[in-house]
Formats: structure tokens, C-alpha cells, sequence
């Protein structure tokens, strides 16, 4: 009996964790990938049978000190971001303080109306989804944008289509929606999101700069391509610590970036795509119901293939549909794809590369994942 309790522990490990050689494997193929492609460093993590089963970081975390980066380093992490804004709305709509259907004049506290559509509500589901006929075309760093009494332009935050006839990704949506979660929760926005997802998951990170420790910040890089030269992006991390010490509730939210902020490192950023993956549970903690999962990833724009926050594609590895959402800004690119079914995901987290692309995609993250793929899921 102990003889064969020993050997189903030994199978059962031999398949949901990578051997040393495989690990080695993998570290060996990201680390050709680096060397082909301009690169300053890249933290990754792969989840199988709903475990992260393999993390790594490879290159530098500050070019000018020469500090490798580690798996506890953190990056913000760009647009994945707005999954966590989007989670956050599921929760107040399964508490019945929202609905999806809601208006977003009556819940911004403004007119947001398409002024060539003055009668067609834009709602909230059309916001999460970018179907909502606004764009970033006045900028999205300010509720001003948009707002009719702080705008003379406001008109031109709206396409010439009709709302929910279109789609176009647009940051001003998802800020809109970080001001909402405050409203309806009574919670600052980043307090909100800490307390309510990543402290039940058990992950380090965050949107307010200040409440994290900057050691851990992972310097991000843009690359100039004139001058082959990597030149650091500290607007990455500005603090505002002025801004935010005359914060308006509901208004300034967008000081923490709710479509784009969230600071976290790939090996949390893992674990917290494995409640995604398995529909709202993680960490023994149920975050969101499996209705307000499969909402999430349920595609309202087929032809883009986006949902609330989530998107599928078959062009990352090709042939095979995986869930999730990318990032760029500052220089920096990031990708969290997960395929639901049979429980596998990826992180990859690259804090400067040169941008080329391959199907849509940064060259550098593409042939990581499919590199991950190969070498850790399908061993």
C-alpha cells in the first residue's frame, strides 16, 4: 500500500510539474529568443492543470545598474489591467448595485450621449465591451474629456457610428468605468481592487504607486529605433502623489489608470489568470461567479472576438483559441493567455523590445508563448 501510494505521488507530480531537464529546456529557448530580438528583460510564468508549474526571468531589470531581474520584480502591466476593472464590475452587478444594462449618464453622473445618436443609451456592457462609439481621440487621462462642461470638444470623444453598431478599443471606456466601481462601492478605486481581488488571492501589487514598495518596480524601456538605444520611461511609474492627495471621488479616478495601471509581477499576474481559467475560484476564494466568468469571456464582438475585458484568438500559438488580453505602453509589452478547458496558461512580461510583430502580435512574446507551449505543456 505505501509502495503504491509513493508511485501514484511520483506520477502524479511527473505530470503536473516540469522536470529539471524541461525547465531547462525552457530556459535555454527563451534565452535564443532574447538573443535574437533586442530585449531588456522578460519575466514568465505557465500555468498547467491549474498550477503554475514554471517561472522565470530572464535579462535585466535596470539596464544603467545592471540589476538582473527577478520573479518578485513588478511592471505595470498596460491593458491586461482592464480585466481586473471589468472582475470588479461583475462583483457589484452579482451584489445587484449595478447592471449591465445600465445607462452611463446616470451612473458617470453626466451626459454621455452620442450627439449624432442623442437618443441611443450608450451602456455599460457597451463600454466594457469598446462597442460604446467613443474613442481616446481628446485623450483619457481626465474625465474632462468627455465631459460637456469641461469640454468645448466633447463631441469629438464620439465615432460617426451608432453606439453598439461598432467597435473600437478605447481607453476613456475603462476609466469611465474605474469612476463607476467608486461610485458604486464607496471604496477609493485601487483599494477597491486591492482588497476585493488581490488580497483574497493572495497577490502582492496594485494601482496607487505609493502603497508599493518601488524597489520592486522593474524599470520599463522604450526603444528608439534612429538610435538603436533603450531610453527609460519613468512616467511609468509616476506617483501623483499630488494629484491624488486632492482626489474627487468618482471623478479622478483616472489618476490610478483603472484601463491600464495595475503594477503586479508575472508570477502573481499567473495566479490570478487561474481564477479566469477556472471560472471565478482561485486560492480557495471564489471572486466571481461562473455566470460572471463566462460573461466575461463570452465574445460580444465576434468579429474582433473581444468580450468584457477578455478576447480570444487562435493567432498567438496558431490553430489553438486561448483567452485573455494583451498590453503595451511605456515600451513595455505583456500577454496573459489562458485556454479554459484544459486548464494551461501563460504570462510573459517584457519591460523593453524592439517592436516588431509577427500575426498581430510583439515578435518577442509570440515566440515566447509558442516556445512555452512546446516546452512545458506539451512535454
Amino acid at each position: 500500500m505505501s509502495k503504491f501510494f509513493f508511485l501514484l505521488c511520483s506520477l502524479i507530480l511527473s505530470i503536473t510539474i516540469p522536470s529539471r531537464a524541461q525547465n531547462s529546456n525552457a530556459d535555454t529557448a527563451l534565452q535564443a529568443i532574447m538573443s535574437n530580438h533586442k530585449v531588456v528583460g522578460m519575466s514568465v510564468a505557465v500555468v498547467k492543470n491549474s498550477q503554475v508549474v514554471y517561472a522565470q526571468s530572464f535579462g535585466l531589470k535596470n539596464q544603467e545598474t545592471k540589476t538582473p531581474l527577478s520573479n518578485s520584480d513588478i511592471f505595470r502591466i498596460a491593458s491586461i489591467s482592464k480585466s481586473f476593472s471589468a472582475t470588479a464590475i461583475m462583483q457589484l452587478v452579482e451584489k445587484r448595485l449595478i447592471s449591465l444594462d445600465d445607462d452611463m449618464s446616470k451612473l458617470v453622473g453626466f451626459i454621455i450621449r452620442n450627439p449624432k445618436y442623442p437618443e441611443t443609451p450608450i451602456t455599460l456592457k457597451m463600454v466594457l465591451s469598446h462597442r460604446s462609439s467613443i474613442n481616446d481621440s481628446q485623450g483619457y487621462f481626465s474625465l474632462d474629456a468627455i465631459n460637456p462642461s469641461k469640454n468645448p470638444n466633447w463631441a469629438k470623444c464620439y465615432n460617426n457610428y451608432a453606439p453598439d453598431s461598432g467597435y473600437m478599443y478605447c481607453n476613456l471606456n475603462y476609466n469611465m468605468v474605474g469612476t463607476i466601481i467608486e461610485k458604486i462601492s464607496g471604496e477609493r478605486f485601487d483599494n477597491y481592487i486591492r482588497q476585493h481581488i488581490l488580497q483574497p488571492l493572495g497577490l502582492y501589487g496594485g494601482y496607487c504607486v505609493d502603497s508599493l514598495d518601488s524597489k520592486r518596480f522593474a524599470t520599463i524601456y522604450e526603444y528608439y529605433t534612429d538610435s538603436a538605444k533603450f531610453i527609460a520611461s519613468p512616467n511609468a511609474y509616476a506617483p501623483r502623489t499630488e494629484e491624488i492627495a486632492n482626489y474627487t471621488m468618482g471623478y479622478t479616478t483616472p489618476i490610478f489608470s483603472p484601463t491600464g495601471g495595475m503594477k503586479i509581477s508575472a508570477t502573481d499576474l499567473a495566479k490570478y489568470m487561474i481564477m479566469h481559467s477556472r471560472m471565478g475560484k482561485a486560492n480557495g476564494k471564489r471572486i466571481i461567479s461562473r455566470r460572471s466568468a463566462r460573461k466575461m469571456q463570452t465574445m460580444i464582438s465576434e468579429k474582433e472576438q473581444y468580450g468584457l475585458a477578455l478576447s480570444k484568438s487562435n493567432k498567438l500559438i496558431n490553430g489553438i483559441t486561448l483567452t485573455g488580453h494583451t498590453g503595451s505602453a511605456y515600451g513595455l509589452n505583456s500577454a496573459m493567455f489562458f485556454e479554459p478547458n484544459k486548464q494551461y496558461g501563460f504570462v510573459v512580461i517584457i519591460n523593453g523590445s524592439e517592436q516588431k510583430y509577427i500575426d498581430g502580435y510583439n515578435a518577442v512574446l509570440k515566440k515566447t508563448v509558442n516556445s512555452l507551449y512546446e516546452n512545458i505543456i506539451l512535454q
